[in-house]
Formats: C-alpha cells, sequence, structure tokens
C-alpha cells in the first residue's frame, strides 16, 4: 500500500512559517571569535512497514562541537520549533521534506546532533488498528542522537536532513504495545537525487539506495510507480539502487552515479522497472543477548557477485528476540547502470547471509543460509 502522502505542501509551508529560531549556548564574542555560518535543517523519512501513520512531536533539534557533551553543558545551539508540532512520517517519503527552520552558528565541525520529542506525543497507526502510543526512550527528553555529524563553513549555508528511519525504529512489544529504537541519520542536502518508474500495482514494493550492502536511502513509490531517493549523498559517487518486495524476486541496478545538482533516473514511465514473481521462504530464529537490554535487528544480505552485495530483507526482534524473515527463493537479477536501461541479467544461487546487532554488543553472522529455514539462533556479547 502506497504511503506517500500529497497535498501537504501547504502544511510544510505552515510549519515552516511557525518556527521558532532560538540560539543558546556560550562562545566568544572576543576578537578571536570564529566566523558564523549559517545552518538549515530539515526532517524526511524512510518506508515504515507495515504503519499506515507514525507521529512524532518535535520540540527542538540541538547541535555540539563536542561529541561527549552533556545537556547541560554550555555550548549547545539550538532549533526550536514554537509550538512544537507533531508529523506524521509518512508524509515525507518520495523526496518530502518538512522544514524545521535555520540558524546562526560559529563555523566549525559539529560532532553531536539530537533530534528532541514530547514524550507522549507520539503514536503510530498500525495497518487495519486503531492509532497507540508509541513509547521514547528515557534519554529522548535530552534529545534522541544522530549520525555522523557535519562541518559548517564560515559565511556559508550548510543544509542538511535529519532521515528517521520510521521501520527500522519501530518496535512492536510481546504485549502488543509499540516502542521506539531511534535509527537516524544526517544527510547533507546537495541537490542529489536518484528517481525514476517501477511496476505499478505492485504491493509494498521498496526502493533503496545501497552500497556495499548497507542501506542509505529508501523509500516506496506512488500508485503510479514513481520512486524519489532524496537527497543522496554524492559523496559515495555511486549507489546500487534495489527493488524489493514479498513474493518478488529481487532486482539490483548497479553503480548508479551521483553529484550535486544532477538527477539520475533509474527506470522510465513508459519502461519501468519490472518485479519479476519468486516463490519466497521463511527464515526464522531468535536473538539472545547475554548482557544488558536492548533491541536485537536481523537483515538478510545477499552476495549477488564478488564485487556485489545488497540488504534484501530487515527486522526488528520481538520481546523475547524472535524474528522472521521472508525471501525469495529465486536468485536476484541485475543490471548495469546506462541510459536507457538494459536488460536484467538473472544470478547464480540465492543464499543469504544473517547478520544479527543490537546497540551496545558485538555483531554476529550465519552464513550461507537457504532459506525456507528455521533455528537460526544468534547469541550476542556485550562490546568489551
Amino acid at each position: 500500500m502506497n504511503k506517500t502522502r500529497f497535498g501537504i505542501r501547504s502544511a510544510l509551508l505552515a510549519l515552516a512559517a511557525s518556527v521558532a529560531l532560538v540560539a543558546c549556548g556560550g562562545g566568544d564574542s572576543g576578537p578571536t571569535a570564529p566566523a558564523n555560518g549559517t545552518l538549515r535543517v530539515a526532517l524526511t523519512d524512510a518506508p515504515a512497514c507495515g504503519f499506515t501513520e507514525v507521529n512524532v512531536t518535535v520540540e527542538r533539534v540541538r547541535f555540539h562541537t563536542s561529541s561527549s557533551a552533556a545537556d547541560s553543558d554550555g555550548g549547545w545551539v539550538d532549533i526550536a520549533l514554537s509550538p512544537v508540532r507533531t508529523l506524521n512520517l509518512l508524509d515525507l517519503m518520495n523526496g518530502v521534506v518538512a522544514e524545521l527552520g535555520q540558524t546562526t552558528l560559529p563555523a566549525g565541525q559539529y560532532t553531536q546532533v539530537r533530534l528532541v520529542l514530547t514524550p507522549g506525543g507520539n503514536t503510530v497507526m498500525p495497518d487495519g488498528m486503531d492509532r497507540k502510543p508509541l513509547d521514547t526512550p528515557s534519554g529522548a527528553q535530552s534529545g534522541l542522537k544522530l549520525t555522523p555529524g557535519f562541518t559548517v563553513a564560515p559565511s556559508q549555508l550548510t543544509d542538511i536532513v535529519i532521515d528517521f528511519d520510521a521501520c527500522r525504529s519501530i518496535v512492536q512489544r510481546g504485549n502488543g504495545s509499540y516502542g521506539l529504537k531511534p535509527v537516524l541519520s544526517v544527510i547533507p542536502r546537495t541537490g542529489a537525487v536518484i528517481q525514476g518508474y517501477v511496476q505499478p500495482g505492485v504491493a509494498g514494493v521498496t526502493v533503496s539506495a545501497q552500497k556495499g550492502g548497507v542501506v542509505y536511502r529508501a523509500t516506496q513509490p506512488n500508485s503510479d510507480g514513481l520512486f524519489v531517493l532524496a537527497p543522496v549523498d554524492p559523496a559515495h559517487a555511486t549507489f546500487d539502487v534495489v527493488f524489493t518486495a514479498a513474493g518478488r524476486k529481487t532486482s539490483v541496478v548497479t553503480a548508479v552515479p551521483v553529484e550535486s545538482n544532477v538527477t539520475r533516473t533509474v527506470g522510465a514511465s513508459d519502461a519501468p522497472i519490472q518485479m519479476t514473481t519468486s516463490d519466497s521462504g521463511a527464515v526464522t530464529g531468535r536473538v539472545t543477548l547475554s548482557g544488558p537490554a536492548a533491541v536485537p535487528s536481523v537483515r538478510a544480505v545477499q552476495e549477488v557477485t564478488a564485487n556485489l552485495k545488497v540488504e534484501v530483507a530487515h527486522a526488528n526482534t520481538a520481546l523475547l528476540g524472535d524474528y522472521a524473515l521472508s525471501l525469495p527463493l529465486q536468485p536476484p537479477l541485475t543490471a548495469p547502470y546506462a541510459v536507457p536501461l538494459g536488460p536484467f541479467t538473472s544470478q547464480v544461487g540465492a543464499k543469504y547471509n544473517l547478520e544479527a546487532s543490537a546497540s551496545g554488543y558485538q555483531p554476529a553472522t550465519i552464513l550461507n543460509v537457504t532459506p525456507p529455514a528455521t533455528g537460526q539462533d544468534f547469541t550476542l556479547v556485550p562490546v568489551p
């Protein structure tokens, strides 16, 4: 189901108009004070699997040059929203962003970024269900930490987007409640865009820009099959664009070049990327933690060729650490980036590597799993 909202432009304009900018924290006002730059911040989202709404109430965004600064230390610079605003993250896909405001701050490298949410002001609506509270971690009052940081140049505009990955951030607990395990990142807004068309009418298609099997941006197409991956960071030079959906083969367009202020097209409206059917198999297991409580996640990575691997599926574990992934049985399809795009080629094999991780724990991997497969269990140990 396409969850991208259209017709929200007026709401976003109203949001931008209502933002109050607050610069706080100390700074040297003497003759050696650093030159100032300008920072502009927006919010966007990746796909939120299985939800009709993911609503977060944003109070402020905070920045500091020290990665170890406590929330009570001086030197923080804030962009504060007044009044606070509740945003449905599912309105912020397919290239849509919500402007959070801008402020002037000393030039330099900012290594700590925090997104502050209002406790009790966050909700989710699972598909076919009523709206439910979304519990935020205890540290949300001081802000959800983001990575990586950014550099503000003197007398220049630094333009960043906070990517709030709702799908990876929401955990369903065993008692039916929902909690937030925030997965956020900072992306420079440089005008680098990947867009195109995928076969319309296929449910649950996800399009992602990946590098070495790591997902950097993801979205879901609209009803016409149009997808927009923006912003993407041109510092990576190229991305593999990966198309996945339940009951469909994984398709990959390899080495799509990206650069500032350039839009790359992958799949035309009259020749969209086709989602070929495939049987699927379930991979299930449990992740056990040998230390403090955390929320593990498991992802399936496919070694497509010697030089290409992609993430095909991802899931946060349930209360007891159980997980389930549905994976295509047929091998993936690949095509090198070209204009126009050439034919896709079927690759050999369909084995997967399973990777489990949790905050504060060493990751673990199970190699060469062929679905269907049960009992794919992990035990994670804390980082020394």
